[in-house]
């Protein structure tokens, strides 16, 4: 299936569509309904009211919805609870401090709400993916070589994702083939591919692994004829590679022997 015809792939999939919207609409709404009440409402008050909106539009969407909310908020703060009223000035130093705490606290607990989702997903699956993190978590620490870890990481990829074939490779990064992101998503290029409409797309997708926020290399996955895995199934499939990478980082790619 290409990523150009047939309209399985979008900017986002819908979910994260939905959370940018209410990132965009839900602090300009609760800010708005705030105005009645902002000469008895303290800033401070009004700024964690806002907060909160940002939390929950991160906690259902992703990290881009949560940043985007705590710009709207921040926005939407300085436009209708602080003077001058209904433009984006702002006169009062202590209202300048909180809009810039509410954009710097809302960025921060965005990010924070996104990872929370991302671990709840892997929490709530079942004992066999919890198994597999646990046994690669130990090879990670017991193996003599990252070799080791590699091949084990491949073959576990392979039975959890239903693959045809799992190769790794080392350092490198040619084309820009279909990618597995962080949060269990697709990417094609630079726009998402909703794998769970419209399945695996076509060729290998890669899957990165990192170590200290260096890249290190990446699993080249070529899916299988079954149905695609799960997103529960992905993040756990993310989170072998982050392991895959820590013992990379730590061992570097010594082959056994």
């Amino acid at each position: 299936m290409n990523a150009g015809g047939d309209g399985v792939m979008t900017g986002y999939p819908l979910r994260d569509r939905l959370a940018l919207l209410a990132g965009l609409a839900g602090p300009f709404l609760v800010a708005l309904a705030l105005v009645p009440f902002r000469t008895d409402l303290s800033r401070t008050n009004a700024a964690l009211i806002l907060v909160v909106v940002v939390v929950a539009v991160a906690a259902i969407g992703s990290r881009v919805a949560g940043a985007l909310a705590a710009l709207s908020a921040a926005a939407w703060f300085d436009f209708f609870l602080t003077r001058p009223y209904q433009t984006f000035d702002i006169t009062a130093s202590a209202d300048i401090e909180t809009a810039v705490l509410l954009l710097i606290v809302g960025l921060m607990v965005s990010q924070l709400a996104a990872r929370a989702r991302r671990l709840e997903v892997i929490t709530v699956t079942d004992a066999g993916y919890l198994a597999r993190i646990h046994e690669t978590a130990d090879l990670a620490q017991s193996a003599k070589s990252s070799d080791t870890v590699v091949d084990h990481v491949r073959r576990r990829l392979t039975e959890l994702l239903g693959l045809r074939g799992c190769r790794f490779e080392y350092g490198i990064l040619m084309g820009q083939p279909p990618r597995l992101e962080q949060d269990g998503n697709v990417a094609v290029g630079r726009r998402q591919w909703d794998v769970d409409v419209g399945g695996w797309p076509d060729g290998e997708i890669e899957l990165r692994t990192y170590g200290n926020g260096h890249y290190l290399g990446r699993f080249m996955l070529t899916p299988g004829p079954g149905a695609v895995p799960p997103r529960q199934a992905r993040l756990v499939a993310v989170t072998l590679a982050d392991q895959t990478g820590a013992a990379l980082d730590t061992a570097g790619p010594v082959k056994d022997g």
